[in-house]
């Protein structure tokens, strides 16, 4: 996130702390340059991130959606992608709440890539839409 542009990163309680020991190491200590938070427990995520302006993108591994470079997610002005677990991916109820669904192209009959890969790639796709880096 902090590489490549992301303004923050939410988290819902059920994700990672990002204060914890590894994870602080693993991430070169960019946990403190990049603004995060929990997001509140007793309203939708949802609700919360589209009150605030936001559009959201879920991550899935789907037949109808998006490609990342679809021009759409360039022309919206505060987009939130929103990913899940390893292994289980995303809710089927979060996918239905998120205004889009993308998924990275692949090749290969490659299927999917562990989220932090995944991440890096909609990162960097993304910031480059939104950045014209």
């Amino acid at each position: 996130a902090a590489a490549l542009g992301m303004d923050a990163v939410l988290l819902t309680a059920a994700g990672s702390d990002p204060l914890y020991r590894r994870a602080s190491r693993v991430s070169m200590g960019t946990v403190f340059q990049v603004p995060w938070t929990y997001l509140p427990e007793d309203v939708s995520w949802q609700d919360t991130l589209h009150g605030l302006g936001f559009k959201t993108a879920a991550m899935a591994l789907r037949d109808d959606t998006l490609p990342l470079s679809d021009p759409r997610l360039e022309k919206e002005p505060k987009l939130a992608v929103v990913l899940g677990t390893e292994g289980d991916g995303l809710a089927n109820t979060t996918i239905e709440h998120c205004d889009y669904t993308v998924k990275i192209p692949m090749s290969h009959g490659v299927d999917s890539l562990n989220v932090a890969a995944a991440s890096a790639v909609a990162f960097y796709q993304l910031g480059t839409l939104h950045n014209n880096v």
